[in-house]
């Protein structure tokens, strides 16, 4: 018998939270209850025997057979009511549940006298603190990942600039046939690839533009692959700027100072680091090198973003390294990914994976980035 617990009603298939606690995988809700270290999933009967064979809980009930006494007590039981009759039955008064829990589910239970309060996300805060065995799936798909990048690599190599195209094979090369050949490799190793990042000149310079259209030469390719692999879960994030042709004076000096940002960067994260006083030190990296951040011609410019956040089950966790302070923790898989991005010149970024450390940080990225790629 239990006065606290933990609820999550969703699917753990789209709910990071509830696939950390059961390692189980599931495209439909299903309950989690833990009372105290116990773990008690109640799941449907298309689900049940798949969920006792893989499912890395303690208790899995039926929910068709709690169903049935709950018709004993509603003519028309709803999912919640159910809920209310298995925390009866373990003698739970209050749970907490994660922020973003039906505010239906929540009333319901609370016309029960069972004590609800919202726990911020993470809901499970230890998932940001990473055992050596997630850090090496994180390792593994970023492996996968810079693969990938490899392959589209290869293929702006073997391109020939023609005037103001790029052909392949005959053909203009576009962003669509890069992207597809960075998402055939990710799913060649058992990753799934969503919004991969290839754009060029002007497109890059909004930094969540996926790109479309003809590559173009002389100009800034920014690509920013971020897959998920589907055995682990895991995600990996990479991000590399690359040029096929010549690079110009300005775009060369935006990326100089980019890596110079990055590096300084990475070289101050370490346990304990401020991630806001870390983000600080990257910008006026950039703006010691004369490049500002502001509104001009009517759009922002330079470095408007934060310059990292945490990775694993989602491929945006805490910490943030951000003008929002997040004191960094030994075990935390953070990114560091400076860019600048003017509509004079294009878009670089840079993005590493790096697990934080007691001295410093360990680089799970091994992609080139010593010099602008001039393919």
């Amino acid at each position: 018998m239990s006065d606290e617990a933990l609820l999550l009603i969703a699917a753990s298939e789209s709910d990071s939270n509830l696939y950390y606690a059961t390692r189980f995988l599931a495209p439909d809700p299903f309950v989690f209850l833990q009372v105290g270290s116990r773990k008690i999933l109640l799941m449907s009967d298309l689900e049940i025997d798949r969920a006792r064979a893989q499912a890395r809980v303690d208790e899995v009930l039926s929910l068709s057979e709690y169903e049935g006494k709950a018709r004993q007590r509603w003519q028309s039981p709803r999912l919640i009511d159910i809920v209310g009759l298995l925390l009866e039955a373990y003698g739970v008064k209050a749970i907490s549940v994660p922020s973003n829990f039906p505010l239906e589910y929540a009333d319901r239970l609370r016309d029960t006298d069972v004590r609800v309060t919202a726990r911020p996300d993470p809901f499970f805060p230890e998932r940001l603190v990473k055992a050596e065995d997630e850090i090496a799936a994180i390792a593994l798909t970023q492996r996968h990942t810079e693969t990938a990048f490899e392959a589209a690599l290869a293929v702006l190599r073997e391109s020939q600039i023609r005037g103001e195209q790029v052909y392949w094979q005959g053909k203009p090369l576009t962003v669509e046939q890069l992207k597809k050949i960075i998402n055939v490799s990710l799913m060649e190793n058992d990753c799934v690839a969503q919004h991969t990042i290839v754009a060029c000149g002007i497109d890059g310079v909004d930094p969540h533009n996926q790109g479309a259209g003809p590559i173009r030469p002389h100009e800034s390719i920014v690509f920013d692959i971020f897959p998920r692999s589907s055995h682990t879960r895991y995600f990996a994030d990479m991000t590399r700027t690359v040029v096929k042709g010549k690079a110009s004076d300005g775009l060369r000096q935006m990326y100089d100072a980019v890596l110079a940002a990055q590096l300084r960067g990475i070289e101050l994260i370490r346990e304990s680091a401020s991630g806001q006083a870390v983000h600080a030190e990257v910008a006026r990296t950039l703006e010691g090198r004369g490049f500002e951040t502001g509104v001009m011609d009517g759009r922002m410019q330079g470095f408007f973003h934060g310059t990292g956040h945490g990775v694993g089950l989602d491929i945006h966790e805490p910490p943030r390294i951000s003008k929002v302070d997040h004191p960094l923790r030994a075990g935390q898989v953070v990114t560091v990914e400076p860019g600048l991005y003017y509509s004079r010149w294009g878009a670089v970024r840079i993005e590493d994976l790096v697990v934080v450390e007691a001295a410093g940080c360990r680089n799970l990225t091994h992609a080139p980035k010593a010099a602008l790629l001039e393919l």
